[in-house]
């Protein structure tokens, strides 16, 4: 029975570990806590089957463990509570909607190694202890116990091998380092803020390689493992210009990495919520941001955004150039005017400063903040060198970035895919851009989070916002979406025709009967998908 529950056991470790390894992954290692507070939040995981385990062990070892016929009913009972727990585990990791899954690499699997060391040390002991039952059962209630923690032995082999991974990280970066050293004439770009920062890589990137080679960090790698990865293994000696996308939860991250790649010229973002509760104010954003322009040499060059009020308000330390974009303050010098989207894309006016004459440009991508970040790109092209005819043929060129914003048609109806992440300013924007569009309006959405003690407030006027602008609403999730709801009927919108579903697959299916029931064209904004990090049962 013994050799059973272990067996259970070790079944049962594969599909929790792997669940463990892949919230510890996105939470990025626990960087500033985020692994810690993420099982806090979901301390209802804990709550299963094994309780009964752990319970059972216990009075086996203390109560019963001379009593055979006691010890063998729990024993039989243990591995039947093992058996439901596993298939009840599989089938909910089977339905789980993951955006982005557990990336095999060398890190976790050394995690794998030492977690796995950790448990193998109880069963062997357990193995050369089979004769003696007290023995026996003081071992199985540790290894059913670490089992119940399995979250916590995971944390706890990460600290294990911090030794490991910091000497392995100091050799990687010493790699990049010597790398861009040796590359001189290298141009360096730095991006960050709150909003946009992939999105407005992306477009800069698709508008300089139109004339250089110009490399971006792959997807959203922004962290210093991130930037030290893109450099070691997609940089070679052709590259121009390095792209380099910076992300960060607390104050002074953006300081390290400008000390890491240090860039040259630096393009800020929208400013403005996400991340509150890791960065604990919105000055502590603000500064945190401006890290960037603020750690760009004297003969370096900036593009901040005079629409911005935290850009324009901001006393910068810093005397290097600085490019000024817009589109409602006309002092800037590059600016956006005669704006007008469809569901084929966006045109707009540029207009440089101190000049009269208009350059029509077209793109692909949906939304003022979009423009924003198309105008960051033409500053920084026509300060490269490269001259408008070809600036509005880039642009023309410039891909949608997937999940933000992109329009795409599924089935009977058009599909405005936001579902990448959500803030307070991007959800606005989307709002708007579905106010644009013809026909029957849907808003699909589980509501913003990671916005700290303002989460709910920020949510409740996010419903506002989408009563105005939408025919439908789907929520998914009923208790973390109340605020948008409040936010709804705040404003007397039908509650006729706001639905709830704890499962976004559930929308689809609701949206096309509403498109099958109209000759209108129908268009669906999926507003922000949770990530794996968050989970509402």
């Amino acid at each position: 029975m013994f050799v059973l529950i272990s067996i259970l056991v070790v079944l049962l470790l594969f599909v929790k570990s792997k669940r463990s390894l892949h919230m510890l992954q996105q939470n990025l290692y626990n960087e500033n806590n985020r692994y810690i507070k993420w099982n806090i939040k979901n301390i209802s995981q804990f709550l299963n089957l094994e309780i009964i385990i752990v319970i059972l062990s216990s009075i086996a070892l203390f109560v019963m463990y001379d009593m055979r016929l006691y010890n063998l009913i729990i024993k039989i009972t243990i591995c039947l509570i093992y058996i439901i727990r596993i298939i009840k585990l599989r089938s909910d990791m089977k339905k789980e909607k993951t955006k982005k899954p557990l990336v095999y690499t060398k890190r976790i699997k050394r995690l794998i190694f030492t977690t796995s060391v950790l448990y193998l040390v109880v069963l062997a002991l357990m193995f050369l202890n089979k004769d003696e039952e007290k023995t026996l059962w003081i071992l199985t209630l540790i290894l059913t116990t670490s089992t119940y923690l399995n979250p916590l032995i995971v944390f706890i082999a990460n600290i294990i091998n911090k030794p490991i991974e910091k000497l392995v990280y100091l050799y990687y970066k010493t790699k990049a380092q010597n790398k861009l050293k040796s590359m001189p004439n290298l141009k360096i770009i730095g991006i960050t803020g709150s909003y946009g920062k992939t999105s407005s890589k992306n477009i800069l990137s698709d508008i300089l390689n139109i004339k250089y080679n110009a490399l971006p960090t792959p997807k959203n790698l922004n962290t210093y493992n991130g930037l030290i990865m893109t450099v070691n293994n997609n940089m070679d000696k052709f590259t121009e210009i390095f792209i380099a996308e910076m992300g960060a939860y607390v104050k002074g991250e953006i300081k390290g990495l400008c000390k890491l790649v240090k860039p040259q010229y630096g393009i800020l973002t929208r400013i403005g919520t996400a991340h509150l509760e890791s960065f604990g104010s919105e000055q502590n954003i603000i500064d945190g941001k401006f890290e960037l322009i603020e750690s760009l040499p004297s003969d370096g060059v900036g593009v901040l955004n005079r629409d911005d009020p935290k850009q324009v308000n901001y006393n910068l330390k810093n005397d290097c150039k600085i490019l000024w974009i817009g589109i409602d303050e006309e002092d800037v010098d590059v600016r956006a005017t005669n704006i007008k989207c469809s569901y084929k894309g966006t045109t707009f006016d540029v207009v440089l400063k101190n000049s009269d004459k208009k350059y029509k440009f077209e793109t692909k991508l949906l939304g003022n903040h979009n423009v924003y970040n198309i105008l960051a790109g033409i500053a920084l092209g026509l300060y490269f060198g490269i001259d408008m005819e070809e600036l509005v043929m880039a642009v023309k060129g410039v891909k949608p970035v997937e999940h933000r914003l992109e329009i795409k048609r599924i089935g009977n109806f058009f599909m405005i895919d936001d579902a990448y992440n959500s803030n307070p300013t991007g959800a606005e924007s989307a709002v708007n851009v579905l106010s644009m569009m013809p026909g029957v309006k849907i808003v699909v959405t589980p509501g913003m989070i990671e916005l700290g003690k303002k989460e709910d407030e920020y949510n409740e006027i996010f419903g506002q916002q989408i009563s105005e602008v939408a025919d439908y609403v789907v929520l998914v999730g009923e208790e973390k979406t109340r605020p948008i709801l409040q936010g709804l009927k705040t404003k007397n919108f039908d509650l006729d025709k706001v639905v709830v579903y704890n499962d976004v697959r559930e929308a689809y299916k609701f949206i096309n009967t509403i498109s099958s029931n109209t000759d209108k064209e129908v268009y669906a904004l999926f507003e922000n998908d949770l990530p794996d990090t968050y989970n509402e049962k």
